[in-house]
């Protein structure tokens, strides 16, 4: 089996920065965590706040912390950071390779999107964003590893998208229609990215990140990838 992750990421219209943080690191034992973070408000204000979350979680994954424990650490010290002032999203993917599972940790109102090559499901039990109570945890989520597996990440700026037009986008159809066509991981993230600016009319609502994840047929080598694109601005 291979392991494929797709992103992508775009500011809110007229905003210099984007609020939302993403980082990938190699897990210590093995494997890869994807970190999402969404700070309220929004521009450099939200940045620092999602910023200080991701760097808290991934700085105890590295240490070997379990997901759920660096997600409520995180949590608390956003709270004693900014007493509790100011919140943030938090979505964490980690490929386990000790228990050779999905680990999916939840503090996010808004839901995630699960197929498993032949269905999806909304991941939408109720979830609280981290920083603004003491011990607040994660929901989680914990999957073998399988062939087909796909897990979508996004923040609101995907759930938003087309508010001004009153045009919501179907997400579960959408990804339907693209897990049937077996889309990579990184062209499942353009096309909902492509049609959440269509229905924005390129001009997003919000701060807009999805991550995909994917468990795929092993490809041909054993060579491990990753490729960016990072546009300037002039």
């Amino acid at each position: 089996m291979e392991i494929q992750i797709g992103v992508a990421k775009i500011n809110k219209y007229a905003s210099s920065e984007s609020g939302d943080t993403l980082e990938i690191i190699e897990r210590p034992a093995g494997g890869l965590s994807v970190v999402l973070a969404d700070g309220q408000r929004s521009g450099k204000s939200a940045k620092r706040i999602s910023n200080i979350v991701v760097r808290k979680v991934i700085s105890l994954l590295a240490e070997g912390v379990r997901d759920g424990a660096a997600a409520r650490a995180a949590s608390d010290y956003l709270f004693s950071h900014r007493s509790g002032k100011v919140q943030s999203t938090l979505n964490i993917l980690s490929i386990d390779l000790e228990t050779n599972t999905l680990v999916i940790s939840r503090n996010n109102p808004i839901p995630m999107i699960l197929g498993n090559g032949k269905s999806i499901q909304l991941l939408d039990e109720e979830s609280k964003p981290v920083g603004v109570y003491r011990n607040t945890k994660p929901v989680i989520t914990e999957l073998n590893l399988e062939k087909g597996l796909t897990v979508i990440a996004f923040s609101d700026g995907l759930t938003d998208a087309g508010l001004r037009q009153t045009r919501n986008l179907d997400l579960e159809s959408i990804v339907s229609g693209l897990l049937a066509d077996d889309k990579s991981a990184q062209e499942i993230a353009d096309h909902l990215m492509d049609s959440a600016l269509e229905v924005d009319q390129g001009r997003p609502i919000d701060d807009t990140s999805i991550v995909v994840l994917r468990v795929v047929p092993f490809e041909n080598d054993w060579v491990r990838r990753m490729s960016v694109r990072f546009p300037l601005k002039k």
